[in-house]
This record gives C-alpha cells, structure tokens and sequence, in this order.
C-alpha cells in the first residue's frame, strides 16, 4: 500500500546493477528518483539490518507527530537539533524512553505503512540501535517526510539533517557514503555500530554505558544477541538521506562487514559502493581518490603545523578525495620527509603528502594549487 497522499513508486526495468559491493559486504540498497518515480537501484532492499543511528529519523517524526517544531520548547529544540544533525545518543535515549520505546516503532509503523521494521530482539527493547530496518523502508520514510508530512516537520526534519556535522557527538567522523560522494545539496541521516572508539575525529568523548551497550561505538555484541534474526554482530555502516537540487533522490545504502573491519576501511567500502550508484541529480565531486595510513592524521587549514591548528584528524586507513597539492612546511616522519601537501576539498584543509598511499613525495595526476 502506498503513502497517504504520496504516489506508489513505479520499478525500474530490470538492469545487470553496476554497484561496486567490496568482498565480505552484505549490502542492502535503494535509491529512489523523485522526479520520474522510479528506482534506479534495488539490491536487497528489503533486507532487515540492524539500524544503528537511523532510527533516530523515527524517534523524531514520533515525537514530531505530537509536538509543532514552531513551538517547541529551547531544550528539546537542543536534543532534536543535536540528535538529528550530530547523532546524539544521549537524545535519543531521552526521546526512546519518553515516548515508550517500541510503542514508537509500532506507532510509526502504522503511520508510514513500513513493512520490513520491527522492534529491539526481546530483552534488549531499551537498545534503539537494535530496531530492525531496511533500505526499502528508508526510503519509505523520506518519501513521507518529503511528501506527507506537514510542512514544519518536513522542513525542520530536512533542515537538519542538510547541517549535518562532520563529527558525530560520540566522536565519529559522519560524512561517509552519500555526504563523501557527491556534491551539495545533500541531506543525510548516518548510522554505524561496532566500531569501538575508532571514529576518527577529534577531540572524541569518552565511551558512555549506553554506548557500550551496542549502540553506536559499541563493543561486540554477545552470542545471544547474534543469534537474532538481524545481525548484531558484525560492524553495521548505514547512509541514508536525499541528494540533489529539490531533495530529487532519496538514496538508503545499509552494509554489514565481516568481523574486525576497521571503521576507515568500512568508511572507504561504503564510499566506493555509493559512488558507483545510479544516482539521479547528484553532482560529483572533481579530484582523485587516494589512500592513507597511519592513525590520527591531522587535517589543518594551511599546509603546516604552524598557527595551523587541526580542524579534525581522519579515520584511520581512509580512502580521501583530493584536489590540488601545494609546497609547505617540511614534515619529517621518519623515514619519510616531505614539503608537499594535500588538499582535501571535503575537509577543508590539508594533509601532508607523507600519510598518502602513493610512491613519491608529489601525487601523480594531481594539480598544484592555484593559491
């Protein structure tokens, strides 16, 4: 059954999919153009993951459904802002709770006309992270925010989710998949799991209980809980939102990784997987994509350590887009030294040319600076 007041999607002829799932990745995928009404991309998408921060669009269009985002109050226009733009978990708890834990997910439901979401496993019902969702599902959810929702929840939902900071408040860098792949305008709701305390930005809190209870960063989860029919064990990477001038493509990317996957390389898998989508309306960024290494790689506004205080510092082992390179400060990391730097145009800022995976202290194919 379609959305209230929304058109039923219309599939897409079937085609040999292009996408690029790495070996090891179970991915489930749907991208949804707007515009013709159509699906560019299906592949599982009706597969049921673990949904990680996602959810959080449902904690909010709950809580959303009761409360007029013109008038709310200043505290919960910080949590909501907060939960919806720097996945705060600590909101979420708040608003889980508030609103009765799964009674949220049984009220959506029925509201959006979801078929493939359900509730925590038995006996974890307090655990957010753990409610079951699909990329079906996502899209789903957008095409109400975008298509049936009053407007005041569409455009403080949207609104929100278009700021999207870089780090999420439990110290994990976000702006991986559709936020790493194409161009503004984009809005994005991430979520990820089992990746300990390894998100990459800086600085980076302490872990919470709550979020060692397999939430965000979390620890592996028990062999009770694996056994569950959604998988909550092996670290969970999602991308979700709109892309495109007028929120034209609604774009849900879920994936699970084997075992021990380190949170760079499952940030660069998704990376890859979302750029070889069919994704109509998006504009892709110009540059190279290159490798790194090493831990706590600063990204610095000019290219030296001088008066040049780190913006954030990289996942460890990601993939980044450059743009130009540019002579700086000499950087000796031994053996290594070098006076080039890197300019990485989704960052905002430089990287010395040592932490790139590439022979010889100048990147090949790239442009030096224009200034």
């Amino acid at each position: 059954m379609g959305l209230t007041g929304t058109p039923r999607a219309t599939a897409a002829p079937a085609r040999a999919t292009q996408a690029e799932i790495p070996a090891g990745v179970t991915a489930g995928v749907a991208v949804f153009d707007r515009t013709t009404g159509t699906f560019t991309e299906r592949i599982n998408e009706t597969l049921k993951f673990r949904s990680a921060s996602v959810v959080k669009l449902l904690i909010a269009l709950d809580y959303l459904r009761t409360h007029d985002p013109r008038t709310l109050s200043a505290a919960d226009r910080t949590r909501l802002d907060s939960m919806l733009r720097s996945s705060d978990d600590t909101a979420a708890s708040y608003y889980w709770d508030l609103g009765g834990r799964t009674a949220i997910i049984d009220r959506t439901v029925a509201q959006l006309g979801l078929t493939d979401t359900a509730n925590p496993p038995a006996g974890y019902e307090e655990t957010w992270g753990y409610v079951a969702l699909s990329a079906a599902d996502t899209v789903r959810i957008y095409r109400y925010i975008l298509d049936t929702a009053s407007a005041p929840v569409r455009d403080y939902v949207m609104g929100n989710l278009r700021q999207s900071t870089r780090c999420g408040t439990d110290g994990f860098d976000q702006h991986f998949g559709i936020a790493g792949s194409f161009e503004r305008p984009w809005a994005v709701k991430q979520g990820w799991s089992g990746f300990g305390n390894s998100g990459g930005c800086t600085p980076k809190p302490p872990t919470t209980a709550f979020a060692a209870a397999g939430v965000q960063g979390s620890a592996q989860p028990s062999a009770q809980r694996a056994a569950a029919a959604v998988d909550l064990t092996r670290e969970a990477l999602h991308t979700t939102g709109t892309v495109g001038a007028g929120d034209r493509t609604i774009v849900a990317v879920f994936t699970l990784h084997p075992d021990g996957t380190p949170y760079g390389t499952a940030y660069t898998d998704l990376g890859r997987l979302t750029r070889s989508l069919d994704v109509p309306g998006a504009v892709r960024p110009s540059g190279t994509w290159f490798g790194t290494w090493s831990s706590g790689v600063n990204v610095r506004p000019r290219p030296t350590t001088v008066d040049s205080a780190p913006l954030t510092t990289l996942p460890a082992g990601v993939e980044v887009l450059v743009s130009c390179q540019k002579l700086g400060q000499e950087v000796t990391i031994p053996p290594y030294t070098n006076t080039w730097w890197a300019y990485l145009p989704q960052y905002g800022g430089y990287v010395t040319n040592i932490y790139i995976t590439s022979p010889g202290n100048q990147l090949p194919g790239v442009p030096v600076c224009s200034s």
